[in-house]
């Protein structure tokens, strides 16, 4: 009954925490869903390996994160990525994955933080991810927005680190073209 009682606690105090940390994840609500409730379910499944030796949250968190990782891996599997085109990105990118001088976005001073301020940049930023393929998406945000290192990211997208080097410079790449399509050329007819 103990168990019971303590496993009620934890969904009343934990869920909307670990469904915010899911979202933010997988920018998918019934995603992010599934996965708290699936969260839940190993910890009624695994209550009798809790030791108490940590919170409650953070065992909790673990399993959420084992969650989220099974979730992109699963992605992963599943994107078609197309390969053509590789020598587009080395007129773009150096080989430590920086712009090359001359090719950054037009008018793009990258001096200019305050873009990241800019409500209205960040959603037309967000729009563009969103359009990349769900792989090259995932590449991106576990590198530059969850600050991954590779080798975390292709261990947990179970991509090689050729393939991984691949999309994440075709993304860089589309989310420039999108980015100067409706962001900067929107902004230099006004």
């Amino acid at each position: 009954m103990v168990q019971n009682t303590e496993l009620a606690d934890w969904v009343k105090k934990y869920t909307k925490e670990l469904l915010s940390w899911a979202l933010h994840k997988t920018s998918d609500l019934q995603v992010a869903e599934d996965l708290v409730q699936d969260t839940f379910v190993v910890a009624v499944e695994k209550y009798d390996s809790f030791r108490h030796e940590s919170q409650p949250k953070t065992w909790l968190y673990g399993i959420l994160n084992n969650k989220i990782a099974e979730f992109h891996r699963s992605k992963s599997k599943f994107a078609n990525v197309s390969l053509e085109n590789d020598n587009i990105l080395d007129e773009f990118f150096d080989e430590k994955s920086h712009w090359r001088p001359g090719t950054s976005p037009i008018h793009w001073n990258p001096e200019e933080t305050h873009l990241l301020d800019n409500e209205e940049f960040l959603q037309v930023f967000q729009q563009c991810l969103e359009k990349l393929p769900e792989q090259w998406y995932s590449c991106l945000t576990l590198k530059y927005l969850e600050g991954k290192d590779a080798t975390k990211v292709c261990q947990d997208l179970g991509v090689s680190p050729t393939n991984y080097w691949q999309m994440v410079h075709r993304a860089k790449l589309n989310v420039r073209q999108c980015i100067e399509r409706k962001w900067f050329q929107k902004n230099e007819k006004k």
